[in-house]
């Protein structure tokens, strides 16, 4: 198959897209936007911030958006495999389930167990390997058992789907000044600027954050293409092998700049969104603790978008946080 250029993605491929999202049997939900003053959450910063909650999404994170463009264009029966360090994975898993389709999750072995758990109570397999092994297993079973590989990230029709978190921000904020965004493939923060970005909003700025252990688009950024890393992270959803080539294009194209949040900031921003109410997981939070630790440029009097990607976070997982 020819690859994609980034020239694919269109305002009219990503409207097409979010129709297909919004009537997707997976029951896609819009997401609230709530303002961060009228939350419990601290604030040091004289600005304007909404934020996107989609650790509020069905199956608990923005995964099922991709996962629902990208089913509706694949024929249903088959026996599809994927990676996944969870979030993609539970929305892969939900999606085969729906579709009476069978399937399997390669996982590296730093993700949760709990995660690997959920996924398996859905029906589909989880094999969990070394980071390092993770595309060998995924090759293996293609080659071996005729199985169909589902991309988590460098995916058209996942990156379309994405960006329908970007179309519903525009709904409520037509001309935000800055959006700060996840970056683990790159897909979401991919989609979303593409979608803010074609709409015409040539002046917002579009930040991606990432893990310092885990930083392959920043380090793509540096080196004007696609690399890989041994990524290790508390945000395990933020730490594939390598940036996506499709979702690179894009972000260098779109997003103003990455910025690194440490695990410790992680930490402590899903504490302090746990004791606001919110349960956010630490792959979720990333966004929000770029903005709370200052690591976004030129915020006093502007209007903000913070996107919480995801809510997937078990009971052990949390008792290893701070109070």
């Amino acid at each position: 198959m020819a690859e994609v250029s980034a020239d694919a993605i269109t305002l009219d491929l990503l409207r097409e897209a979010m129709a297909t999202v919004r009537s997707s049997p997976l029951g896609v939900i819009k997401t609230p936007m709530i303002p961060w003053c009228q939350t419990t959450l601290p604030l040091n910063i004289n600005c304007n911030i909404l934020i996107k909650l989609e650790n509020m999404q069905t199956t608990g994170s923005f995964k099922i958006r991709g996962v629902a463009n990208q089913f509706a264009r694949r024929p249903k029966g088959g026996r599809f495999i994927t990676i996944s360090a969870g979030n993609y994975g539970k929305a892969f898993a939900y999606a085969l389930k729906h579709n009476g389709s069978k399937g399997k999750v390669v996982m590296p072995e730093t993700a949760p167990v709990s995660r690997a758990n959920l996924i398996q109570s859905f029906g589909v397999e989880v094999e969990r390997v070394p980071n390092s092994s993770l595309m060998n297993v995924t090759n293996r079973c293609i080659q071996e058992d005729k199985m169909t590989f589902l991309d988590p990230f460098d995916d058209l029709d996942v990156i379309a789907g994405h960006a329908s978190v970007g179309l519903e921000v525009l709904e409520v904020n037509p001309k935000p000044d800055v959006v700060v965004v996840c970056c683990g493939g790159g897909a979401l923060l991919a989609g979303i600027a593409a979608a803010i970005k074609l709409s015409g909003c040539d002046k917002t700025r579009i930040y991606g954050v990432e893990p310092e252990g885990a930083c392959t688009m920043y380090k793509s950024f540096i080196e004007k293409k696609p690399v890989g890393m041994d990524s290790k992270s508390i945000a395990s959803g933020l730490a594939p092998p390598f940036a996506g080539r499709l979702p690179y294009e894009l972000c260098q194209r779109y997003v103003e700049a990455i910025v690194l949040v440490s695990d410790e900031e992680i930490k402590a921003a899903v504490s302090t969104l746990y004791r606001s109410g919110l349960v956010v997981e630490p792959s979720g939070s990333a966004a929000f603790a770029a903005i709370v630790n200052n690591k976004i440029p030129e915020l006093e009097g502007k209007d903000v978008v913070c996107i919480i990607s995801g809510g997937n976070i078990g009971k052990d997982e949390l008792a290893n946080f701070p109070d």
